[in-house]
């Protein structure tokens, strides 16, 4: 897990923008915090990620460069 972890952290920031996306965020950003122990926070992300926790991630990535929220 510590693979996608790096391989989600070596993306350029405009690409983890776009995957901050609702529809894909809910995926790909719930394993994100799964690799990064959080397991009941990102099953949740996975089931009930929409638009809000969508733009949090964005929020987070564009100010702070890197996923804080919950992670």
């Amino acid at each position: 897990m510590d693979s996608y972890v790096s391989l989600i952290d070596g993306f350029p920031l405009w690409l983890r923008v776009v995957l901050a996306i609702p529809g894909i965020n809910n995926l790909v950003y719930g394993i994100y915090r799964i690799a990064k122990g959080r397991l009941i926070i990102g099953i949740l992300w996975i089931i009930f990620g929409g638009w809000i926790l969508s733009l949090i991630d964005i929020y987070t990535l564009l100010t702070k460069g890197k996923i804080t929220f919950l992670v």
